[in-house]
Order: structure tokens, then C-alpha cells, then sequence
């Protein structure tokens, strides 16, 4: 069986204001042309299809046409929600849907109701597991306490138990919207807890044949059975390296797995440049991204005057602009976003703590009562935003 796994589409996003409308309706064409090229037999979005729990119109028109146009060809496909999506939203008329081959999974309650597909060889099994917010699921797990390590390992031990009472030999394929352990971050994905509590063993996927992963921007292999696609488009500078990608994958009779990349369109590419604003705008080693998006960084001692003007008389897609002048640490003007920029909320506290208390770091209990803040801040806006969606 043939597989396409994609996620991150995050529809409604912008790219440091730039308006990404016509470049992520170009990866949708992509899409839909792989599919009818590759002859695939199943799509897989493994959540974030939106950028924010209340989409633009704009964002939700583009998602209706790949519906309708994955439908149109005979496709099956399958999506969960992930954690910037709203899954009540998203899950609208899903019952309705999956009668024209569009599965769109996003309640927790139904986490062991695969969707059954079959080839030459049998049945394969996908599970897609939406993005568990351990806050608002335990219970519903019938667990006491918890976090995503404890609520995903519930869910997949369900899958187990589910996938053990299927014929022999049927295949499983799981969809999870999560942070596993081993994976790269970029800047563009939104924390989903405080910490380190967010991360997940690779080992809580163990007993399925192929594990589609979302949330993580850069598309990198953590297993043979165990991948993410990444992001079909850069969301922040961080991603200047990555080469974004879908996984064309195949599934034989016995379950291995052999995978291979399909490359998406580049609307344009980014450059991170840095060095003093005279030698950004003269040395020649700079010329290639005339045509980039620019975010530029300048070394300069002191504040250089226009400087944003300047750079784009040569690059006129320059969009960030940062200052770490040469001898140290200097804000000198910089506005507070710039400073923060890249950080944790922890490290935004712990460094406010350090900018008020000099001197003096925090100790284990100090560190622990801001972790313990910082979680409850986060579970009540995951629960407003989870009632606001109702």
C-alpha cells in the first residue's frame, strides 16, 4: 500500500507578514498531482491543518477545495487535529465526510476506531490519534494524572488492544500529532507544554508498522517506521536549511516500510545573513540572496542609522532585522519581541528573574514553583480555548 504523509499545513499563516496564500494553495496543487502521479493510495495529515483554532475564510475555502479534490480522485484520506487546530471545528461534519473517503479524526473518545483500508495483501489499519491535551483528556483515559508521555501511552496501548483482536496479519498505521524524543525543533512550532514534560519516548509507538508524526516543522527520519514529514512550507528563519518534503511511503504485505521524499515548491528561499551593514550591502558573497527572503543580522558596534532601508535597497525582501553588536551583549534599541525572540516562556521568566534579581539564580524549589505556574497558565488557556471552540 502506498502512502502519502504530510502535516503542519497550517492554512491561514503568514511569514513574518508576507502572505502565504498562493504558496500554500501551490503545495495543495502539489499534492493533489503527486497523488494522481504516484498512484497513492491513502493520504495522511498528521495535524495542524490550520494555523489557529478560529481560521480565516480564506484558510477554510483553501481546505474545502483539497477535500473535494481528494474526494474528486477516489483517495482516501485521513487527518487529525493538532494542537493549533480546534478539533471540534475541525471535526464538523465528520461522520457525513467519511462516507466520500475523507476521515477526519479528532475525538479523543474514538482513539482505538480505525480506518479500515485494504490492498492485495489485506487489511491495513490507521489509527489517527488528534493531539491529546493531557489536561483535558485523563480522565477520559482513565487515568488520575499525567502528561502527554502517560495520556499518548494510553491511547496506543488502546491501539494495541484493538489492532490484537483484528485478523492476522493486518497491518497498523497510526497518525500522532507530538513531540517524540530525538526530534529537531525549529522556532515556527508552538511550545504544547513547559519544559522537558512535552517530549515522548519513541518506544510508545512500539507494535505498529508505520507511525505518521506531526508538530515538528523539519522533515527527519527517528526510525525507520517512525517519521515526520515536517512542515510543507518554512514558518521561521530557523528553517533556512530545511528542504521541505512529503514521505511517499510504502507499506509491503509483511508491514516493512520503504520511503522516499517528494520535494514541495518553494515560493522563495531564505537567507540568514550576518556581518557589519557595509559589508552586507557591498561584498559580493551576499549576492545570491538578492531574491531571498533576508532576515539579517548586523554586528555592527553601534546602531548603524536606516538601517532597514539600507538593506533593502539591496535585498528588497529583507523582513527581520536583529542587532548583536560585535563585544557583547548590547540591546541598544532593540525592541523586547527581538530580545526574546526563539525563547521558551521558562526562559523568558528564568531571564526576567535574572534581569530583577542579579546575582542570585533560582533554586530548586524557586525553579520548580514557575514550572508548576507556568503548567497551570497553559492548562486554563488550553481549556478556554477548548470551551471558546464549543
Amino acid at each position: 500500500m502506498r502512502l502519502l504523509h504530510t502535516s503542519d499545513w497550517h492554512l491561514g499563516r503568514s511569514f513574518h507578514r508576507e502572505n502565504l496564500h498562493a504558496a500554500q494553495r501551490a503545495f495543495l496543487d502539489h499534492l493533489v498531482e503527486t497523488v494522481a502521479a504516484e498512484r497513492v493510495d491513502a493520504v495522511l495529515v498528521a495535524g495542524d491543518v490550520y494555523d489557529r483554532a478560529l481560521p480565516g475564510l480564506e484558510a477554510v475555502a483553501l481546505f474545502d477545495e483539497a477535500l473535494w479534490r481528494l474526494s474528486e480522485l477516489g483517495v482516501p484520506a485521513v487527518f487529525i487535529s493538532g494542537n493549533h487546530d480546534s478539533a471540534r471545528r475541525l471535526g464538523t461534519a465528520s461522520r457525513l465526510l467519511d462516507r466520500s473517503g475523507i476521515h477526519l479524526r479528532t475525538d479523543p473518545g474514538a482513539l482505538a476506531e480505525p480506518v479500515l483500508l485494504a490492498d492485495e495483501h489485506g487489511p491495513v489499519a490507521v489509527y489517527g490519534l488528534p493531539y491529546l491535551e493531557p489536561a483535558l483528556v485523563r480522565e477520559r483515559l482513565g487515568l488520575a494524572r499525567g502528561g502527554h508521555e502517560q495520556v499518548l501511552a494510553a491511547a496506543m496501548d488502546g491501539v494495541r488492544a484493538d489492532l490484537a483482536a483484528r485478523p492476522a496479519g493486518t497491518r497498523a498505521v497510526v497518525l500522532a500529532h507530538a513531540f517524540v524524543t530525538g526530534g529537531a525543533p525549529s522556532d515556527s512550532e508552538r511550545d504544547i507544554a513547559v519544559g522537558g514534560v512535552q517530549s515522548v519516548p519513541a518506544a510508545v509507538f512500539d507494535g505498529v508498522h508505520y507511525a505518521a508524526l506531526g508538530h515538528l516543522h523539519g522533515c527527519q527520519t527517528l526510525a525507520p517506521h517512525l517519521r515526520y514529514s515536517g512542515s510543507p512550507l518554512a514558518y521561521s528563519f530557523s528553517e533556512a536549511e530545511h528542504q521541505k518534503s512529503m514521505w511517499l511511503v510504502d507499506l509491503d504485505g509483511a508491514g516493512a516500510v520503504e520511503a522516499r521524499r517528494v520535494h514541495c515548491p518553494v515560493p522563495r528561499r531564505l537567507a540568514r545573513l550576518r556581518n557589519r551593514l557595509d559589508a552586507l550591502l557591498t561584498d559580493e558573497q551576499y549576492a545570491y540572496a538578492v531574491d531571498h527572503w533576508v532576515q539579517a543580522t548586523l554586528t555592527d558596534p553601534v546602531r548603524p542609522a536606516d538601517a532597514m532601508e539600507r538593506l533593502r535597497a539591496r535585498f528588497p525582501h529583507t523582513l527581520q532585522l536583529l542587532f548583536d553588536p560585535e563585544g557583547g551583549e548590547r540591546t541598544d534599541g532593540a525592541s523586547y519581541a527581538q530580545r526574546v525572540s526563539g525563547r521558551t516562556d521558562r526562559e523568558v521568566v528564568e531571564g526576567f528573574v535574572a534581569h530583577v534579581r542579579p546575582g542570585r539564580e533560582l533554586d530548586g524549589g524557586e525553579r520548580a514553583w514557575l514550572l508548576e505556574g507556568l503548567e497551570a497558565v497553559r492548562r486554563t488557556a488550553a481549556a478556554r480555548a477548548e470551551e471558546n471552540a464549543r
